[in-house]
């Protein structure tokens, strides 16, 4: 029965789980295909490790340099006007819908050796991004920030007010009303945002080998890992293709009530 107690049509439940089916087959195909038997030696396997170990690194390090970096600005986007701060907006949450080899590309002309800032860093400080696991970091970093921006930008919306002004009444500087009214208040959001962006940098891919490239150790995440193995060891490949879709589904579930609402 649906919320008005009127029955849902048969098209409607049919369109419906045609629509189910169409992400839940692929998924049962991966499932098939795994082999099962030899799934704990394909994932200790030395391959395998050195590419979740490096995953790890740098997808906590993307989620560490999001709320870095992606708590002021979502505060900034918030709660202060500014001319083109609708600009700034569509700069930051651009990469949500960019194709992530674009991105790559953006990052080459920007941070290469001979790219408008990398030339410099290379020049006074001798260092190199691309194919590094800094470069690694931080093209993890450009597909995952926007993740965090947008989820604390709108818990602070939505959060009420009113608990910030009488603190401020009573006395306390901004930054205290900060770190002990606001902070508590949006924290769900920020944990959610951090998760988000954590999860969206573990699974980054085309920014990652465009702008770092696939070398076992210092750039190979999990996603470049099963793009090499699919052709040379596949068991593998669906075994790790498997750890990334598990990740995802608890991150889903685990985030229901606050991303998607309570069922």
């Amino acid at each position: 029965m649906t919320s008005g107690g009127r029955r849902p049509s048969i098209v409607l439940i049919a369109v419906a789980s045609v629509a189910v089916l169409f992400f839940a087959v692929p998924l049962a195909g991966l499932a098939r295909r795994a082999a099962w038997g030899s799934l704990a030696d394909d994932l200790t396997s030395s391959e395998a490790m050195e590419a979740m170990r490096l995953s790890l690194v740098c997808s906590t390090s993307a989620a560490a340099l999001s709320i870095a970096f992606g708590l002021p600005l979502a505060w900034l986007l918030a709660r202060v006007e500014f001319p083109g701060r609708s600009l700034v907006r569509g700069l930051v949450l651009l990469p949500l819908v960019l194709p992530p080899v674009v991105g790559g590309v953006a990052l080459l002309s920007a941070f290469s050796r001979r790219g408008l800032v990398g030339s410099h860093l290379y020049d006074w400080f001798g260092l190199q991004l691309t194919f590094s696991t800094t470069g690694t970091i931080l093209a993890e970093t450009f597909v995952a920030l926007p993740f965090f921006v947008v989820t604390v930008e709108a818990g602070l919306r939505s959060m009420d007010r009113r608990y910030e002004e009488a603190a401020s009444s009573l006395g306390a500087r901004p930054f205290t009303v900060f770190r002990r009214v606001t902070l508590p208040l949006i924290l769900p959001t920020v944990v959610a945002g951090t998760v988000l962006s954590w999860a969206r940098a573990l699974g980054e891919f085309g920014a990652t080998i465009t702008f770092a490239g696939n070398i076992a150790g210092r750039t190979q995440t999990l996603p470049l890992a099963v793009y090499l193995e699919l052709e040379s060891r596949p068991d593998v490949a669906v075994a790790l293709s498997l750890v990334l879709l598990a990740v995802s589904l608890v991150v889903i579930v685990g985030l229901r009530e606050r991303w998607l609402g309570a069922s």
